[in-house]
């Protein structure tokens, strides 16, 4: 059995989302057992965001004013958002917008790991959906920095994936909205 197919998602935990009528913030928080810098090249790196990420950019995404060209990786059909980084503060804060969501990155030495946080804006439909997601992103990250890699779940992949069903009703649950139907096939299963 490979270490992908080992792997299972704890429960959802250090999410939280701040609304602003059917604008609505998700926040999560994952701790790290890595140095800010190492986190930091995994969040900006093309090489790195290839492993772990929902995307891929076609350049760094570590400095301000580039222009980066991000696609939606398992999109039905190619979605590439061109964007500039607005803050790339080395390495405690990085910020631009991705297919419209602002992304904002949070980098806190804790001990000799880091305190990640991320900030996104979401539809009040998908915020459970992407909470999910970027769980599953942070753990294959984490794996990633650890030296022990599954390969990224993301995409249409990761709707497929046990553990993600799992966290979207978790996580609904928490933020008090009903679990999306989504995809529809599984919620024809249950």
């Amino acid at each position: 059995m490979t270490d992908r197919e080992q792997y299972t998602p704890g429960p959802a935990s250090g999410a939280q989302v701040r609304k602003d009528g059917e604008k609505w913030t998700l926040i999560l928080v994952r701790e790290l057992r890595h140095p800010p810098e190492k986190v930091w090249q995994a969040l900006t790196d093309p090489a790195h965001l290839r492993e772990w990420a929902p995307f891929d950019a076609d350049g760094s995404l570590g400095t301000v004013g580039a222009t980066v060209k991000l696609t939606t990786v398992g999109a039905p059909a190619p979605h590439v958002t061109e964007t500039t980084v607005t803050r790339a503060d080395v390495p405690k804060a990085l910020e631009y917008n991705w297919g419209g969501f602002d992304m904002r990155w949070e980098l806190e030495a804790l001990g000799g790991g880091t305190r990640l946080t991320l900030w996104t804006n979401i539809g009040r439909r998908f915020i459970s959906m992407g909470a999910a997601g970027w769980h599953i992103c942070f753990d294959v990250l984490d794996r990633l920095l650890a030296g022990q890699p599954i390969g990224r779940i993301v995409g249409p992949e990761v709707m497929k994936f046990g553990g993600w069903q799992r966290l979207n009703a978790e996580y609904a649950k928490q933020f008090g909205i009903e679990t999306p139907n989504w995809p529809p096939q599984a919620a024809q299963k249950s």
